[in-house]
């Protein structure tokens, strides 16, 4: 008993010193980051690379797909752009079809629809298959992007070396609870002072799946390995951003962080959602923490630190909590040292993060203590015990439903690869009567496709 509370004096201080020293560094690198560097620019007659935005669908609501399509086409960008709307085999399809009728006319919108779920990893690499261009800009359906987010990634990645680069993320719905608008700040913190100080050293670990730019020289080189990614020996569904940053990097690329492309994506409003999700992230980043254990030593020293401190500050947190909570419940001390170093770090990251972004609402993110503690601590835990698990926990396959009868053209040419089923649409009809097919057709979830 008279250990516990020199013990939770101990582990608290630990925690404190370690925090301290690894997120005063991180601030310190991240301040270094900043926006574009003039070595960016394209000068002279440079040519704008072509880019292809992949937008994969899967249930989306029709007014989110519309804005993020919307916000699609209203790019100023110089270059070629193709856009790829891939349907993944949605329930809704009767509902997002004006939507897509809307950029029917339009030569840059192709559309795809899948005849079955297969995934948001091959729906992408479906979509890439099926384009060419030099660069590939793979943005989310909930997301919507300013209007100069291609030309700054395209500019971004004029560097061959650069592999993929991420803008920086927000939350589009951040005023509706309190919940979306601590994840909102909790997005700034994770762009602006993690992925800013990785970028520092041309190594951000996880370009964000929302809005990630990637040259499709290196992209096309890593699709196999990427499409039949293992985890103890049963394919590996989800993660899919993580992954393919680790796979750029180990291939000797250089991924990037640029913080004046602003991506806005609509973010869980409810606990529950945002703790599936939670426990999503915590598994693929366990996972890949693995497989990029390899590439740090070849990394600057500071990425290291990076991956131990974003494992180590959570479990130290933990273990200081729980020997501050056994010195109350077994000695009836109260853990006054514990609760002043807590609430002093909570202070300060959070008067770092307002003095940074000049915004005063960052003291309210104090409230995520509480919920990292409480909630995102335990869902780690859980996570790291059922790594092997490879459920969505939101994302259910849906069969799809029948469509009424209706003409829908589209507009490429699409092979899906390997483990999906070989599909080949070439124009053409969107209907639901068989009798309505060419000779030779069949139909696919709806849709009149090759034998």
């Amino acid at each position: 008993m008279e250990l516990l509370a020199p013990a939770s004096t101990f582990v608290v201080s630990f925690y404190a010193l370690f925090s301290a020293a690894y997120e005063g560094l991180q601030a310190v690198y991240a301040l270094q980051k900043n926006g574009s560097s003039a070595s960016d620019e394209l000068v002279g007659s440079d040519p704008w690379p072509s880019v292809d935005v992949i937008v994969p669908c899967y249930n989306e609501d029709p007014r989110t797909l519309s804005a993020c399509l919307a916000s699609i086409a209203s790019q100023q960008y110089a270059g070629k752009l193709q856009v790829y709307v891939i349907d993944d085999g949605s329930a809704n399809c009767d509902a997002v079809v004006p939507v897509h009728d809307t950029y029917a006319h339009d030569p840059r919108f192709n559309f795809i629809l899948l005849p079955k779920n297969v995934g948001k990893r091959k729906a992408q690499i479906a979509a890439i298959r099926s384009s060419s261009g030099d660069l590939v800009l793979n943005i989310d359906s909930d997301t919507t992007i300013a209007s100069d987010v291609i030309t700054k990634l395209a500019r971004k990645m004029r560097n061959p070396v650069i592999g993929a680069a991420m803008g920086q993320l927000t939350a589009s719905n951040r005023m509706d609870t309190w919940l979306t608008r601590l994840i909102d700040m909790e997005y700034w913190l994770a762009c602006n002072a993690e992925r800013a100080a990785q970028a520092r050293f041309g190594a951000v670990m996880c370009c964000c799946g929302p809005c990630a730019m990637y040259r499709r020289s290196a992209l096309v080189s890593l699709l196999d390995q990427y499409e039949t990614q293992l985890f103890r020996g049963k394919p590996s569904d989800f993660g899919e951003d993580r992954h393919l940053t680790i796979l750029m990097l180990k291939a000797g690329f250089q991924t990037e962080y640029v913080s004046d492309a602003i991506a806005a994506t609509v973010v869980p409003d409810r606990l529950v959602p945002y703790l599936r999700q939670q426990l999503r992230w915590a598994r693929s980043t366990f996972r890949d923490t693995l497989l990029g254990l390899p590439l740090l030593p070849s990394l600057n020293g500071y990425l290291t630190l990076d991956v131990v401190g974003q494992n180590l500050c959570p479990l130290l947190l933990a273990v200081s909590v729980l020997t501050g909570i056994a010195q109350l419940a077994l000695t009836g001390q109260m853990p006054w040292w514990t609760v002043l170093v807590i609430a002093s770090m909570t202070l300060i990251r959070c008067s770092v993060a307002a003095l940074r972004a000049r915004e005063l609402r960052f003291f309210g993110f104090a409230l995520h203590t509480f919920i990292q503690i409480f909630l995102i601590i335990p869902v780690k835990i859980y996570a790291l015990c059922t790594l092997s698990n490879s459920d969505w926990l939101s994302r259910n396959i849906v069969t799809v439903q029948n469509r009424k009868n209706r003409q829908f053209i589209v507009q490429i040419t699409i092979a899906v690869s390997k483990t999906t089923a070989r599909l080949a649409i070439t124009g053409s009809t969107y209907r639901d009567d068989p009798s309505q097919c060419s000779a030779g057709m069949a139909t696919c979830g709806g849709i009149c496709c090759d034998k």
